[in-house]
């Protein structure tokens, strides 16, 4: 089997899947909310700045994971380029069939 090696750049700067982009908008209104609940110039109960920032971490975990989801059928045309040998690259293709 051959290894992928795929950097978090990489995999950041590669365009992202529909549903992905979906999950990374809904974690980035997620987390306005909750920054928007932290930060509030008035005094909110406790249970609301809780509320708050868990909204804000899990926004921002949702928005960052979604951003690095990268669809399978690019993963496999990335990693099957060689462009050293390319003959190499149909041979390892011919041997893991």
């Amino acid at each position: 089997m051959k290894a992928n090696n795929f950097n978090l750049v990489n995999r950041i700067q590669e365009p992202t899947p529909k549903w992905f982009k979906i999950i990374r908008s809904a974690g980035l209104i997620l987390s306005a909310v909750g920054g928007t609940l932290v930060a509030a110039p008035v005094a909110l109960p406790a249970t609301l700045v809780s509320i708050g920032g868990y909204l804000l971490l899990g926004g921002t975990l949702a928005s960052a994971i979604s951003q690095t989801a990268i669809s399978s059928e690019e993963f496999g045309k990335k990693s099957e380029k060689n462009p050293e040998n390319p003959k190499l690259d149909q041979d390892s293709l011919q041997d893991s069939k």
